[in-house]
């Protein structure tokens, strides 16, 4: 049986074992495309791969547990395990990760009383009843018990945001219950004050750094920790930040390969490293992250490309064979091997076969709900996408000041299924006119992605929706029928209805094809909305940029007739589609 023990180094049956391992986050690919990026991380001279583990994908409703397709990371660590590498697991109950809501579950927000990432014993016992069914698929995996997994993380980056030591010690001992049984470690920023409030030395858990630059001051201060501590441990970087990720609106961001290559083989003299990300992916359906600045949430793109080793589509890059070389400097045994790829093809042009209003088939797509005053998304046991909110209006003269009250994310206001205003961001609450003989006031909110990182974790704006209510010149109205559009499956768009111009809309584009590759659907003739091809959903698109593009793995086409629908909410659109090879850029 395998053994891995730290000691002054990482022991690996004894021996020490320098940790060169790249992030492979299976939720972000396809499961089909698994082997191919674990077989390219190989190849690049790595021994072992990590991945987070999202509780929102694995708990999508509290007690239904899901580990299939994207979410099957049994599999994915099987994987792994063939192709002779090692894993690093981190399913911590927070991930960050530009995951949405940094992979805690959405319907947490349902229960007020709730503080996450606390000692507090409800969202603790929530933790507990997680824990106790993960840990039944990840448990025998460990190397324990001849498996892959050589350690595990308790908390992720804990330091930049509490100090709460009874919580870091609790999640430990519910890891203890459930059956961890390798070395645990926590990741927090290589500084002593994130250091010190994420750590937790007495009980023997190894503190790992996360940095992307400066790699030698960085471990310097890491083992000046460990030395503070009484401990002498193994230095290693949890995440060397190879990329950055991005936001929309926002020029893509890049970094020089041989500058990383430098960091790289700096960082491989002195201890181990984990490169985040060696693949990064995408972010399918409402899974998108946000980042928050001045108290106001941008939320990230569908593409997690992150400048990464592979590209979005598991391209090997410029970095790839960069660092592949330096690794091979400071590593000279290391195996090393030919990446793959994949084949991409422009597939070509189709045209638009139907489309339709949302106005005309919101009883296909909704349970309409009834109450007094608008409810949030999460009271309406709905945690993503969008909702729109309809009420009777009375004015028989033109009224200047209505306002939405406490809203997220973005709002859209119809008078009549007429649009009259939007509101995002900066302008969220701001006044808007209703027009004379208004009958019927309809209000779109969509939710663009939770925070995922700092102190707005715990902002009520995490609550979607209307919060507060709608005032119609200087009081509250009331009665409104309420229509949770979590958009999870568009074969209930009844196409049979009628279009208007200007509205939100489903758009249908029918196509047949003979032959399957990757290929990038190109959204640049949209403004914004979603894309569901085959019943799958690719992700949000944003003529903002920086991409103007949705990527399309080969197995998510079929040979034949394939039909894409795609959700607009601003009423651009075009009459026909274009399957690009390349990916666009706005």
């Amino acid at each position: 049986m395998t053994t891995f023990q730290i000691s002054k180094e990482f022991l690996l049956n004894g021996e020490e074992f320098k940790i060169i391992s790249g992030a492979v986050h299976y939720f972000r690919i396809i499961p089909e495309y698994w082997e191919h990026s674990l077989f390219n991380l190989k190849a690049l001279g790595c021994n072992t791969v990590e991945t987070y583990i999202p509780w929102n994908l694995h708990e999508p409703q509290e007690g239904n547990y899901n580990f299939e397709g994207f979410a099957d990371v049994k599999e994915f660590i099987k994987t792994a395990e063939r192709l002779g590498l090692y894993v690093i697991l981190r399913p911590s109950p927070y991930i960050c990760a530009e995951w949405e809501f940094g992979g805690l579950p959405a319907w947490l927000l349902k229960d007020p009383t709730i503080r996450i990432r606390s000692s507090t014993t409800n969202f603790l016992s929530k933790v507990d009843s997680y824990y106790q069914t993960l840990f039944e698929v990840i448990g025998p995996l460990q190397v324990t018990r001849s498996g892959p997994v050589i350690m595990m993380q308790v908390e992720n980056e804990y330091g930049s945001f509490g100090n709460d030591k009874q919580y870091l010690k609790k999640l430990k001992e519910l890891m203890l219950k459930h059956g961890a049984e390798v070395p645990l470690f926590t990741s927090d920023g290589a500084w002593h004050e994130a250091l010190n409030a994420g750590s937790i030395l007495e009980e023997d858990i190894l503190p790992t750094g996360n940095f992307g630059s400066r790699s030698s001051q960085n471990l310097i201060q890491l083992a000046k920790f460990h030395k503070e501590g009484n401990k002498a441990w193994p230095l290693m970087c949890m995440e060397f930040w190879d990329g950055w990720f991005n936001r929309w609106g926002d020029e893509m961001i890049r970094r020089n390969p041989e500058e990383l290559a430098g960091e790289v083989e700096e960082l491989l003299q002195l201890g181990s490293i984990n490169l985040y990300m060696f693949h990064g992916g995408t972010n399918f359906g409402f899974m998108n992250g946000c980042s928050s600045r001045k108290n106001i949430d941008y939320p990230q793109i569908t593409s997690y490309d992150y400048d990464a080793l592979l590209t979005e589509w598991g391209e090997p890059t410029e970095k790839y064979f960069a660092v592949q070389k330096a690794i091979k400097k400071v590593v000279k045994n290391s195996w090393q091997d030919t990446p793959r790829t994949l084949v991409r093809k422009d597939l070509g042009v189709f045209k638009l076969n139907r489309k339709v209003s949302l106005f005309s088939t919101l009883s296909t797509l909704s349970n309409k709900v009834y109450h007094p005053h608008p409810l949030t998304m999460e009271e309406l046991d709905q945690n993503y996408g969008y909702i729109l909110y309809q009420t009777k209006i009375e004015n028989k003269e033109q009224i200047d000041n209505c306002q939405i009250v406490d809203a997220n994310d973005r709002v859209q206001i119809f008078a009549d299924e007429k649009w009259i205003h939007t509101e995002y961001q900066e302008t969220l609450g701001s006044a808007f006119v209703l027009p004379k003989e208004t009958k019927e006031l309809s209000i779109l909110v969509e939710n663009v992605g939770r925070v995922n990182y700092g102190g707005r974790l715990l902002s009520p704006t995490q609550r979607k929706g209307i919060r507060s209510g709608v005032m119609i010149d200087i009081h509250f109205h009331h009665y409104f029928d309420h229509y949770p559009l979590a958009l999870d499956d568009l074969c209930k768009v009844n196409f049979a209805g009628s279009w208007q111009e200007n509205q939100p809309g489903f758009y249908e584009y029918v196509f047949e094809i003979d032959e399957l590759a990757d290929t990038f659907l190109d959204c640049s003739g949209f403004g914004k909305g979603i894309a569901e091809l085959n019943g799958f959903h690719l992700g949000r698109y944003w003529n903002v940029g920086p991409t103007g593009s949705l990527y399309i793995p080969a197995p998510l086409l079929k040979k034949g007739i394939n039909r894409l629908i795609i959700f607009e909410t601003e009423g651009i659109y075009t009459d026909k589609i274009h399957f690009s090879k390349q990916p666009i850029y706005i």
